[in-house]
C-alpha cells in the first residue's frame, strides 16, 4: 500500500493525523476534570476496566512505568476505592488488580463526558463528514488490531 501510494503521501496523512489526534485528545481531557483523577490513574483505571483484573507487572508494562511506580498508582486508587487487590484463583502466589463497581463507574462518566464533547465537535458535520470519519475510525481501529 506504501508503494502504491507513496512514502511521501502516507507520512504526510500520518503527521496530520498525528496533529488531529493530539488535539482531539487534549480537547476532550478537558472533560475529565469531573473524575478528579490525574491522567495516570486514570489511564491506569481505563485499562482495568475495559481489559479486566491484571497482575502488576502487566499493568506496569501497559502504562509503560516500572512497577514500584504502578504501585504506587494503585495503592492511590485503593484507597479511593476504584479498584482492588484479589488473589488469583488460578495461581495464589499472583495478585492481580481490578476495578470496583465505584472505579467502573467514574470512569464511564468520564468516557461518556469525552464522548459528548467529541460529539459537540462534530454536531455541524454533514453525513459525508461524519461517515469519512466513522470510516478512518474503523480502519485506525482495525490497524491497531482491536477491531470494534
Amino acid at each position: 500500500m506504501v508503494k502504491e501510494l507513496g512514502q511521501s503521501a502516507v507520512r504526510d496523512t500520518a503527521d496530520l493525523l498525528h496533529s488531529a489526534t493530539v488535539h482531539l485528545l487534549r480537547r476532550a481531557a478537558t472533560a475529565d476534570v469531573g473524575m478528579n483523577l490525574d491522567g495516570p490513574r486514570a489511564s491506569l483505571l481505563s485499562v482495568l476496566v475495559f481489559g479486566g483484573p491484571q497482575p502488576i507487572s502487566r499493568l506496569a508494562e501497559a502504562e509503560r512505568v516500572s512497577p514500584p511506580a504502578i504501585t504506587k498508582l494503585v495503592d492511590a486508587l485503593e484507597a479511593a476505592g476504584l479498584v482492588r487487590r484479589n488473589r488469583s484463583t488460578a495461581d495464589r502466589r499472583i495478585v492481580l488488580v481490578e476495578a470496583t463497581p465505584a472505579g467502573r463507574r467514574i470512569l464511564q462518566r468520564g468516557r461518556a463526558a469525552r464522548v459528548n464533547l467529541i460529539a459537540t465537535l462534530l454536531a455541524g458535520a454533514t453525513r459525508t463528514e461524519l461517515a469519512t470519519l466513522e470510516r478512518a475510525a474503523k480502519i485506525i481501529e482495525s490497524r491497531l488490531g482491536r477491531n470494534q
